[in-house]
């Protein structure tokens, strides 16, 4: 409460100062808010285009995988030849002090040029297929890598507008208070030791007088 406070010149000072700081720190808390939710709309209009292109994939993936089963069967020893894809490499990029991800896949010429199976039991559905899916594999990297910087962003934009409410609701008020009460409480001192020094000099001169 702002009655706790000493009213004195140097804690006058220090609130002050604490004061200025906090509004500092305010404007620099709705900067860093509005610079991330303009960084997480970009990147969820950008998820809503992913989303709508990789719909479209894994229903032609899932199509020609059907059209391959038809035509060849299911393919398991086929399937087993395909070697196990390492190439998923993650980074990270720092926007306003938040780490986004960065999904990246390696496209290598066992995947993106030629099937990694033998050509004498495939067939061109089965083919078809093989590259059906890995684009589906490209769109979901992407896809992982948007969301989980929008669901990042939102938690910082969270944190940061607790923070920004905190000053702006609490720490502010609080330092605009006290800063009041010592204020008044030290011009009421001086008003009282006017009073007083003015007593003390009427007194002195009715001596004088007398």
């Amino acid at each position: 409460m702002a009655n706790s406070v000493v009213p004195t010149k140097a804690n006058l000072l220090a609130i002050k100062k604490s004061l200025e700081l906090s509004r500092v720190g305010y404007e620099l808390l709705s900067r860093k808010r509005n610079i991330l939710i303009h960084e997480m709309m970009q990147l969820i209009e950008h998820a809503e285009k992913v989303q709508s292109v990789i719909d479209g994939a894994y229903t032609e993936a899932y199509e020609a995988l059907q059209m391959a089963n038809i035509t060849q069967g299911v393919s398991r020893e086929l399937a087993e030849t395909v070697p196990v894809d390492n190439g998923l490499k993650i980074s990270y990029k720092s926007v306003m002090g938040v780490e986004l991800p960065i999904v990246k896949l390696e496209q290598n010429d066992v995947y993106y040029s030629k099937v990694p199976y033998g050509m004498m039991k495939s067939s061109e559905t089965l083919d078809n297929a093989y590259r059906h899916f890995l684009i589906v594999k490209k769109y979901t990297a992407e896809l992982a890598q948007v969301e989980n910087s929008v669901y990042r962003l939102a938690v910082s934009i969270q944190k940061t507008q607790k923070r920004a409410n905190a000053l702006k609701n609490i720490v502010i008020p609080r330092f605009t208070a006290n800063i009041k009460f010592i204020t008044e409480s030290l011009e009421e001192k001086e008003r009282e030791e006017f009073s007083r020094m003015k007593v003390i000099k009427t007194q002195k001169q009715g001596k004088e007088i007398s």
